[in-house]
């Protein structure tokens, strides 16, 4: 499963905390390391949308507030397919882009 370094962050976040839930304000830390960070209300929509996708694929839970028109997440949970995921991401080391070469005799 291909996941964002927004998303991977999210999993790890709650893999993290000892009740595998996260608020989103504590998501918001991950542009805290970036250069070039988007504005405060683009980070708040970016977050929002990676939950929600998030949601979709049955990694989190959101609780929050449902109006008529939309949800408005205020905190996620970890699934128990979150939770595997998340510690696969964990052991799993990063390739790199190497071309297999033969060695010229």
């Amino acid at each position: 499963m291909k996941l964002s370094n927004l998303q991977k962050y999210i999993l790890r976040q709650g893999l993290g905390s000892k009740s595998r839930r996260i608020s989103k304000l504590v998501l918001v830390k991950f542009y805290g390391g970036q250069k070039n960070k988007p504005k405060t209300e683009d980070q708040i929509n970016i977050i929002t949308k990676s939950v929600e996708r998030l949601i979709s694929k049955k990694l989190v839970k959101g609780l929050g507030i449902k109006t008529a028109e939309k949800w408005f997440v205020k905190e996620v949970i970890l699934t128990p397919f979150g939770i595997k995921q998340a510690k696969e991401l964990l052991g799993k080391q990063q390739e790199l882009p190497l071309k297999n070469r033969k060695l010229k005799n």
